[in-house]
């Protein structure tokens, strides 16, 4: 049995985030790691806000018009550089390295690794700088695996050392590099260059300096010791909640001082008889110094030099604690699961566990000794996971909850505060917090406080003589959202709602829905993979080979006009130009589309190129054999154009115009004002520039650059362009020093939903421009503030490969790049080893044979004001996409550009597969490339704004868009559902507002627009339908096409059941003071949902019973004898009443159907309702459901019961015993498989005609399984587990097999972890419509299933069985990839695919599954890469890629 894994959505929760210098020496970046993946963010000041936001938080029908400031800037997050890892980071830190610029990255991987990464400006991309390993026997203990204690990763306060917790009891210590030494014999055995910034590391046993340590729970760095000191949290003895009356205050302290030198550790300071419910650790900056500690119930303050101070947050901690601890009145919260970070010395800002924002304040005398806490709730945000505080004034939140934010804090003003304390009656949301002005607290009755440690004062300073701390409330703003659609709980496919009637497609079109987030941000989500456009309107055209829309006659007003126009009708597209082979066709688009019999416009012949000129003030239109300019329809120029060939090519940088002919020849065009007094206003001035022609030129493309990147010169203001990778420049103009926080607008946010969601609705203004003269000498630069001045280039690509970059319009060559097709992953200017582009590289083109041709060129501008220059060619078979970015190291090329090329990794691939053509197919294929007249087809089409997206659309026969908005990702979605696209253009219409028109393969022009629900700016186009409670269970009904949604709200309760009698319990209310903080349980209920607008459909909820929660959900085809196939869809519901541990466990099962009523007058959605079938008590907890053959088979308790539902009840069928606790189920045809919490899977059989439910096999090995599958590949049926290790696991039952005992055991076939925990799976057949696929090979793949899964990072990947033959070629590609690639941070892919066991087997890995994220790196190598690889292994590139193309065609759904 052999299959490939492969994640096709990547993970959308974030665990850990640093604010640090890790690509530019002034401008900080946000890094943030989310599983095996990391972000590197820059803050960037915005004033236009994408629609897509309020879309991307699922809350559009919730957007609020609020007033804003015109002037206020906001900052937006803009990705710089994604990198994914073969390891989960546990824990990330940044520290700053002497004499190095820039910051380092630590990362702590499972079980005790540690990689420093540095950023390479020189190839964008980070480099392994320092690797540890501490994986050795001796330091396990005799443990397999690490589950509890994972690698904690600390940093020195000053930098000089770092320190991460292995295996509990040990802590590792690195000290770093002082000075810069040229060789140190002290160095680290692993390391990667000649001077290491670590110098030999050591290991503490924790355990020999007092026997007691152990169970450590956190640890941190102490502020303002002489030597590196760490202070540990641990409990020796541990106990809980349930034994407080026997053992308390269990947690302990201790405090290490760090000699590095000697590596010596004495411990300084210890403390014991903490509460028990110690949980984190935080060290307060300086001039306080000293460390918080959090515990569940209560806040506590240690410093050496002063008594502890500790506040009870809720009444709990006196009974749970004996420590002293003082009353925060006005308090009652928990800080279990609290995240903060400190925005000044004395505040901090806590994330509750329930998303409520607190600022704590630490209240100082005038000895620094902290007297008292200042609790201040400032706003309810996201479920935090983690909080890092980035420039002054704002916050980064990430969540794998949630949607992670980006706030804005201020502090409140005095008249704000004034206005909230008038208005605190009116607002009830505010009632809880103090209106108090900002006041200066004076503790004159602890200035007396006697000081025990004179040494204490020297350490911090001379800042002790402050005599207070100051109380300030803040107020907290939504700047920018990062979307979560994890954790995935169930996912189900549904039909879409809206789906044009033009998509004949022979299978059902589906998407995905699934459970995203927990509490208030729990959501829906709905993912469509490939883009659906919404159909205005279809016309027969055929034979038209490319189209062009065109901006109409509406001249461009002055910028002193004050006449105000809406801006969707200043370029409204009023003409449409077809080209066919020999003429073309000019169209008025208004209100109708019709044929113009008299223009300016050529008809006689085919079209090269039409479009705008001169700020849409004029039109061009190239043919084979001129050039005209017109103004409307009015010709204003004919340039008859003839060297010996026809034009074919040409590209419009405006007013730039650059034309090439058939043979390759160039002609230079420029629009200029007309000095001849004509009257036109404008003209063409034509030249022919002076480079030579030989190689011949094959294609070229002009590039507006706005970005600023593009220079030959390195002066400050081009090394201040974003992303930046250069050393600090010498210009004394520019300091290190960070731009104060930005003014915040007057309207603070109110709102919850905002800081939950990230929903803001700002006015679409003008892109901020900071004049020149604004600007302060001292400060350094903002980010992407400058306007930078436009120039124009021209790139062109020649024969042999070479590709040249000229600057316009005086044509001087400034970059050159050899061998540019071979898909290098940077591209280096080559201009110093050779300036003759006509000398080639023959030793290459002898290695190659035949260099891949580019077909197409196209340099554009992508995302926030166009800062991103992407460079894209289309080769024969492949596309290839580079982003320029800057270097300004030596060697220095006088007069050339001062930019790099960094390849971006896509999967496109454009191979057409004519081995799987269509036998018999004689006419030729419009999108046939090796035609030499289709050469200079267009398939790149850039487009400015389409429903508010700007980027590029890929035509050919596998179209994809390509987004890219102000976040700086760029994001590629395919849109298959059409077939092939021949041509494409933008179209913005009264009747197509913001839409777009495209030919199809069989000649039907659509007029469409793109679906306005989904959000594009996500890996796959996304809705977030937030429903403010918990989902746990979907159910997708598929006759009336509507979701039932199982959700919970928490809610305090303070009764207590108690059992009396026989069975029977009792309801009592206890009374508690009003600081006991009670616990929060469920209230489940079922509601409808409709996709049509995914509202709740009203009057559809069927509420459950206090204390009953649902166990299990599913839509069911059981018997019925009212429909003609005999089965009837139900949504059945199990539940299980959670009364306590005193109680006998009850449950019900609920058959609920969906049935068809008359709508209420204008609610079109309350057509359909709940109808009770059947709702009864059973015997146990129903924990699992399914249906088998039209029956109903139930998990109750410690037996499976098969029920048939007849006359309105359920009738037992058969039954039999389990193991100890069933939570899923799963059926196909008369087999049912069961998976256990802790007993792995037993395999069932029911046989109908003897009513008997029988054990077939079962898995005799523990196995605490979190979900189950079947893995279907034709006549083969496997078994699919994954369980808490985060593997997956598949078996077989295989009766001839010795080892399985006559079938008696299932066997083990393969195995391989994931890295995320699956909680569902859902299957489906393969695809089987591609139209390229042979149509001998569809009855291979026709009973073939995909097993696709959802996990609860918010990933989706899938499993897919594939033969033998395959399984081999791609398994030594894999191997030879596995060495081959240089993997970041040093880690091993096939270590982290292996199996993760909590004890040591008996029997060595089954492998089996393919790693499909290592494989399809094969695409992002370089030519000579594959050739060399393909070499090593024994077969062909060609064989390779299209073994991967088949695998992407089979998994190509949604």
């Amino acid at each position: 049995m052999y299959s490939i894994y492969r994640q096709v959505h990547p993970v959308t929760g974030i665990e850990s985030a640093v604010y640090c210098n890790l690509v530019d020496p002034i401008v900080k970046s946000l890094v943030i790691g989310g599983v095996n993946y990391l972000h590197i963010y820059h803050l960037n000041s915005d004033t236009d806000t994408s629609s897509s936001a309020a879309i991307l938080a699922g809350n559009k029908g919730q957007e609020k018009e609020k007033s804003q400031d015109v002037k206020s800037r906001r900052m937006k997050l803009e990705c710089v550089a994604s990198f994914s890892l073969f390891g989960n980071v546990y824990s990330m830190q940044s520290v700053r390295i002497a004499g190095s610029p820039l910051d380092s990255l630590l990362l702590s991987f499972k079980d005790a690794k540690l990689s420093m990464l540095d950023y390479d400006p020189g190839t964008h991309d980070l480099k392994a700088s320092s690797l540890h390993y501490f994986e050795d026997e001796e330091l396990k203990d005799g443990r397999c695996q690490q589950i509890v204690n994972q690698p904690l990763v600390r940093v020195d306060t000053d930098g000089r050392c770092a320190a991460m917790l292995i295996y509990g009891n040990r802590l590792v210590v690195l000290p770093f590099r002082r000075e810069i030494s040229p060789a140190d014999p002290s160095m680290d055995g692993l390391v990667c260059s000649n001077s290491s910034p670590v110098q030999s590391s050591y290991i503490i046993e924790l355990r020999k300096l007092d026997e007691r340590v152990c169970n450590i729970i956190d640890f941190q760095f102490l502020y303002g010791y002489h030597e590196p000191t760490v202070v540990l949290l641990y409990e020796p003895l541990p106990t809980w909640a349930g034994r407080i009356a026997m053992r308390k205050d269990s947690c302990c302290i201790i405090a290490l001082s760090l000699n590095l030198e000697q590596k010596v550790h004495p411990i300084i300071w210890s403390l014991s008889n903490l509460p028990f419910d110690c949980c984190q650790l935080f060290s307060v900056p300086k001039p306080i110094g000293g460390v918080l500690v959090f515990a569940v119930n209560s806040l506590i303050y240690l410093n050496q030099s002063f008594p502890p101070f500790g506040v009870s947050l809720n009444s709990i901690a006196n009974i749970s604690s004996d420590f002293m601890l003082k009353t925060q009145e006005g308090i009652r919260m928990t800080l279990d699961c609290a995240q903060a970070a400190f925005i000044s010395p004395e505040k901090l800002v806590v994330s509750l566990k329930g998303g409520e924002l607190y600022v704590l304040t630490l209240m100082t005398d005038a000895m620094r000794a902290v007297r008292s806490f200042n609790l201040d709730k400032a706003a309810a945000s996201v479920l935090t996971t983690c909080m890092c505080v980035c420039d002054d004034g704002f916050i980064f939140l990430g969540s794998r909850l949630g949607n992670s934010l980006l706030l804005k804090y201020t502090e409140k003003t005095m008249a704000e505060l004034v206005d909230n304390s008038i208005s605190a009656d009116s607002k009830k949301e505010r009632t809880d917090e103090p209106a108090t002005k900002k006041r200066k607290l004076v503790l004159d009755d602890w200035i007396t406080s006697s000081i025990d440690d004179l040494d204490e004062l020297e350490v911090y300073g001379s800042e002790a003589n402050q005599s207070g701390s100051q109380v300030t409330q803040y107020t907290f703003e939504v700047c920018d959202s990062i979307v979560n659609i994890g954790p995935c709980g169930q996912t189900v496919m549904g039909e879409p709602a809206f789906l044009s009637e033009e998509f004949n497609t022979s299978e059902p079109d589906i998407e995905l829905v699934t459970t995203s987030g927990y509490g208030k941000n729990g959501a829906i989500s709905v993912l469509q993979r490939s883009i659906r456009p919404q159909i205005v309107t279809t016309f027969e055209l055929p034979g038209c080979t490319d189209m062009w829309t065109i901006t109409g006659e509406e001249q461009q007003e002055d910028e002193d006009n004050d006449v105000e126009t809406e801006p969707e009708e200043e370029h409204t597209h009023t003409l449409l130009i077809l080209s066919r082979q020999d003429s073309s066709m000019v169209l008025k688009t208004g209100q109708e589309i019709m044929e113009l019999d008299h223009s300016g416009f050529s008809t006689q012949g085919a079209t090269i190129y039409a479009g705008n000129i001169g700020n849409n003030a004029y039109i061009l239109q190239v043919s084979a054999m001129g050039v005209r300019l017109l103004q409307g329809v009015k010709q204003l120029q004919h340039i008859p154009v003839d060297v010996g060939s026809p034009i074919v090519c040409c590209s419009v940088a405006d007013p730039h115009i650059m034309i090439m002919s058939k043979q390759g020849h160039i002609i230079q065009l420029m629009l200029k004002p007309d000095k001849f007094g004509t009257g036109s206003g404008a003209r063409l001035a034509i030249s022919k520039p002076s480079i030579t022609l030989l190689p011949k030129i094959v294609t070229l493309c002009t590039y507006k650059d706005e970005s600023g990147l593009f220079t030959t010169s390195t002066t400050s203001e081009q090394v201040s362009a974003i992303p930046r990778v250069t050393e600090p420049p010498p210009t004394p103009t520019i300091s290190t020093s960070l731009e104060p926080p930005l003014p915040l607008d007057k309207t603070s946010v109110d709102d919850e939903d905002e800081l939950l969601y990230g929903v803001t609705s700002i006015p679409k203004t003008d892109a901020f421009v900071k004049k020149p003269e604004e600007r302060t000498p001292g400060k350094a630069i903002p980010v992407k503030e400058t306007a930078h001045q436009p120039t124009f280039w021209v790139a062109l690509c020649r024969e042999n490969g070479v590709l040249e970059i000229y600057s316009l319009p005086e044509m001087r060559q400034c970059y050159l790049l050899k061998n540019f097709p071979i898909g290098h992953r940077v591209l280096v200017d080559s201009f110093l080893s050779s300036s003759d582009p006509r000398q080639g590289n023959q030793e290459k083109t002898n290695v190659l044979q035949e260099m891949p041709v580019v077909r197409e060129l196209l340099m554009v501008g992508l995302g926030s004001k166009r800062s991103r220059p992407y460079l894209m060619a289309r080769l024969s078979e492949e596309l290839l996409i580079y982003e320029a970015f800057p270097y300004h190291f030596p060697p220095v090329i006088e007069n050339n550009l001062k930019i790099r090329f960094k390849k971006v990794n896509q999967n496109i691939s454009l191979r057409l597969q004519r081995r799987y053509g269509v036998a018999g197919r004689e006419n030729k294929d419009p999108l046939d490339d090796d035609d030499e007249e289709s050469w200079h087809l267009n398939w790149l089409r850039p487009f400015d704004d389409i429903s508010g997206y700007s980027g590029v659309f890929l035509c050919g026969p596998k179209p994809h868009w390509m987004f890219m908005t102000s976040r700086g990702i760029l994001r590629i979605h395919p849109m298959n559902i059409d077939g092939a696209v021949t041509c494409f253009t933008p179209f913005h219409n009264v009747n197509c507002p913001k839409g777009f028109l495209f030919f199809n393969g069989k000649g039907e022009l659509r007029i469409a627009v793109l679906p306005g629900h989904l959000a594009y700016d996500a890996p796959w186009p996304v809705r977030k339908v937030p429903l403010r409670c918990t989902p746990y269970y979907l159910a997708y009904h598929m006759d009336s096409k509507t979701y039932g949604v199982a959700t919970a709200t928490a809610e305090p309760s303070n009764r207590l059941i108690k059992s009396v009698g026989d069975g029977d319990k009792e309801f009592e209310n206890l009374e508690k003071d009003d600081r006991f903080v009670f616990p929060l349980v469920d209230k489940f209920s079922i509601q409808l949902f409709s996709p049509i607008s995914w509202e709740a459909i009203p009057n559809s909820r069927y509420e459950l019973e206090e204390f009953e929660r649902v166990t299990c959900m599913q839509m069911i085809d059981l018997r019925s004898e009212g429909t003609v196939s005999g089965l009837k869809g139900y949504i059945v519901c199990g539940t299980n009443f959670a009364y306590g541990e005193d109680i006998t466990s009850h449950g019900r099962v609920i058959i609920l159907d969906v049935i068809e009523v008359v709508p209420e007058p204008g609610m079109p959605l309350t057509k359909n309702k709940f109808k009770v079938e059947y709702d009864k008590e059973q015997k146990g907890a129903v924990s699992a459901i399914a249906g088998v053959q039209g029956f109903l088979v139930t998990a109750i308790g410690q037996k499976i019961y098969i029920w048939q539902l007849k006359e309105g009840g359920l009738r037992g069928v058969a039954f039999i015993d389990a193991q100890i606790y069933v939570h899923s189920i799963c059926t196909i045809k008369s087999l049912i498989l069961i998976g256990d919490v802790y007993k792995s899977i037993t395999l069932l059989r029911y046989q109908e005609d003897m009513k008997v439910l029988s054990l077939v096999s079962r898995d005799i090995r523990p196995c605490e399984v979190y979900s189950i599958a079947f893995l279907v590949n034709n006549q083969d049926l496997n078994f699919l587990v994954a369980d808490r290790n985060k593997n997956l696991l598949v078996y077989s039952y295989l009766p001839e097999v010795r080892e399985s005992n006559g079938g008696q055991r299932l066997i083990q076939r393969a195995d391989i972890n994931i890295g995320s925990n699956i909680n569902c799976f859902f299957r489906i057949c393969c695809k089987k419509s591609d139209p390229i696929v042979d149509v001998k090979s569809l009855g291979v793949i026709d009973n073939k299933h995909v097993t696709y899964f959802a996990t609860l990072d918010g990933s989706i990947g899938y499993l897919l069985p594939i033969n033998e033959k395959t399984y081999r070629r791609l398994l030594m590609l894999q191997n030879t990839l596995n060495s081959h690639l240089s993997h970041l941070a040093g880690l091993n892919p096939k270590a982290y695919r292996s199996v993760q066991c909590d004890m040591r087997q008996l029997s060595n890995p089954h492998r089996g599954i393919l790693d499909g994220d290592l494989l399809w790196k094969f695409f992002h190598l370089s030519l000579t890469e594959r050739k060399d690889v393909a070499r090593r292994i024994g077969t062909s590139v060609e064989q390779m890629i299209n073994d991967l193309s088949d695998l992407d065609r089979l998994t190509d759904h949604f």
